[in-house]
């Protein structure tokens, strides 16, 4: 018996030429995304080495960053900004003046730029999510009301101060008082022209005060004289 072989005819048309050309194009120009893992291993190693060099040259350029910031910088302080937004972020940078400098890095790359300096005793402030607040100036409190009036609008109690170096001594955030009241530069000439035109009684009370609060009084009378001697 002769086995019949029956077909059907499909209910699709048949491709034309033309259809064939132009699928093939569009698979050459545009081929289909295939999962990472089925690439090449030569090409994922390839991609992962370029991947490499762009974070360690971002890193790098972070570091270099915070070394810049950290020329003639007066005070260095940390700020846990966890749970800040962009804006906010965006809104403290605005209100802070042109002597101080924002910038959210990470601890470890911080610490890298800091390390074998006087800075290096910030070290307790690394942990969790910090930005760095550079102050380039001797007004330390000026400096740091910015942040104390931003924290009290927004109502940010918990983004505090983590810590801060000034004049090579870590400050805790409990001791931060201390920073917020020094006395600003017309304070401390006020106060030595008093006990220069006073009794002597007066002028042993002002030798006799903090070592740090003396330090700054004699830095500001010999500013003046190099002032008064450069007038001339």
């Amino acid at each position: 018996m002769e086995a019949t072989l029956f077909t059907f005819p499909s209910s699709k048309p048949p491709l034309s030429s033309s259809s064939q050309t132009l699928s093939l194009e569009s698979h050459v120009r545009n081929p289909p995304s295939l999962p990472y893992s089925h690439y090449p291993s030569a090409l994922r190693r390839r991609r992962t080495t370029i991947r490499s060099a762009i974070s360690r040259t971002k890193k790098e350029e972070t570091v270099e960053t915070v070394k810049h910031h950290l020329q003639d910088c007066h005070l260095l302080a940390g700020i846990k900004y966890k749970g800040l937004t962009v804006k906010q972020l965006q809104d403290l940078r605005k209100s802070l003046p042109e002597s101080t400098n924002l910038l959210v890095a990470k601890n470890s790359l911080v610490y890298k730029a800091i390390e074998g300096t006087q800075w290096e005793v910030l070290k307790p402030c690394m942990k969790g999510m910090n930005a760095w607040l550079f102050v380039h100036t001797e007004e330390i409190p000026a400096a740091l009301k910015p942040y104390r009036d931003f924290q009290k609008e927004s109502k940010l109690e918990d983004n505090d101060f983590t810590g801060a170096v000034f004049e090579g001594k870590f400050f805790a955030p409990e001791e931060f008082k201390a920073l917020e009241t020094l006395p600003t530069r017309v304070e401390i000439y006020s106060k030595l022209l008093g006990s220069l035109k006073g009794p002597a009684s007066a002028v042993v009370s002002t030798v006799q005060a903090p070592a740090r609060n003396l330090v700054m009084v004699l830095k500001a009378y010999v500013q003046k004289l190099e002032e008064e001697s450069g007038g001339q």
